[in-house]
């Protein structure tokens, strides 16, 4: 009973800290991006420049408290022991870096939250990995079975490639099974590390997630071609050779654009349906918590919290379960292209 209430308090400490540092307003002064500068005056009076004036009487401030936490920008928050501060101070990441033009488009290579994520993501998977070859290696040359993460890890890799990758990408798939098992790994630590207070989900953003889909896509397509030489050209032209030609050829006027879009709707699938399920958990969790600030009272605090807590241990479950149907998802479309030639 008092394990399980230790669980229950640190996921609400995980649901709530992340708001604690939001909704703090140092000096009284907030900024708003995209709608100008807020200023609260010690009355309780709000001005908003460059978006007309508005007068809010009270001592509450109006904070958007959903957005910042699921979007993209150049701060990031990091702990701090200062209670008035929400438990959180903000850093200005670096600027300045090489700007790139391509065209109409401009690359600014100095690096958001989110790339700070993915940094540290890349980071985590390497030492994880690593480590656990390692260790799986050293304890197999003394004769000795892997133990502690080493050996779960192990467990999750012989069960992905056995039981998912190799049975859906078909003969000779070994080597398709890194690549897979390198997505599987990066999406599920950057999924679990936006569960972590003063962290961010960088596969909440659709630009991580599109850029992860059109990387399986090139290699999907890729595999297909290998696999099926001059033939892969019938996985983009519907050109049924055992009927006759005056139904053959309105049917591939038909046919053909559909086969087309086919190919182009799964790496979207892919991107939207990660983007779109680790983008809703984090929502419906900061509206949750936002009830209390928005009612400011405890006696409303206990049904919020609790509903906060169990949305958070569904998103642990969704960490695992989304980086798991991506690779599974990759590894069926693999197979598919592979095997359409007989």
């Amino acid at each position: 009973m008092k394990s399980g209430l230790i669980v229950l308090a640190l996921a609400a400490l995980a649901a709530g800290a992340p708001l604690a540092a939001q909704t703090a307003s140092p000096g009284g002064l907030t900024k708003a991006q995209g709608t100008g500068t807020v200023e609260a005056q010690g009355t309780g009076t709000v001005e908003a420049r460059g978006a007309g004036t508005v007068e809010a009487r009270g001592e509450a401030e109006k904070v958007d408290i959903i957005t910042p936490h699921i979007t993209d920008g150049r701060h990031m928050e990091l702990p701090s022991l200062n209670a008035a501060h929400g438990f959180a101070y903000e850093v200005t990441l670096p600027s300045g870096w090489p700007v790139f033009h391509i065209g109409s488009f401009t690359v600014d290579t100095s690096p958001t939250k989110l790339v700070v994520m993915l940094w540290v993501v890349a980071v985590l998977a390497i030492g994880l990995l690593v480590g656990a070859a390692r260790s799986h290696a050293r304890r197999h040359r003394l004769g000795l079975p892997p133990r502690g993460i080493a050996g779960a890890i192990e467990a999750i890799i012989l069960y992905m490639r056995n039981e998912v990758i190799l049975p859906n990408v078909g003969h000779h798939g070994e080597g398709f099974v890194p690549y897979l098992l390198t997505i599987f790994f990066f999406i599920l630590i950057a999924n679990l590390l936006g569960l972590i207070p003063y962290m961010a989900t960088a596969t909440g953003n659709i630009s991580v997630t599109a850029t992860l889909a059109i990387m399986t896509f090139i290699v999907i397509e890729v595999a297909g071609m290998r696999a099926l030489g001059w033939k892969y050209i019938n996985t983009i032209i519907f050109w049924p050779h055992d009927i006759p030609l005056l139904i053959r050829v309105p049917l591939s006027l038909i046919l053909s654009p559909v086969e087309l879009m086919s190919k182009l709707t799964k790496p979207f699938a892919l991107a939207i349906r990660l983007f779109a399920n680790m983008t809703a958990g984090h929502i419906v969790v900061l509206a949750l918590i936002g009830v209390i600030f928005t009612f400011q009272s405890y006696l409303v605090a206990p049904a919020p919290l609790a509903m906060a807590v169990a949305i958070m241990l569904l998103e642990l479950m969704v960490a695992f379960l989304q980086a798991f149907i991506f690779t599974l998802l990759s590894s069926v479309f693999i197979g598919l292209v592979r095997e359409s030639a007989h």
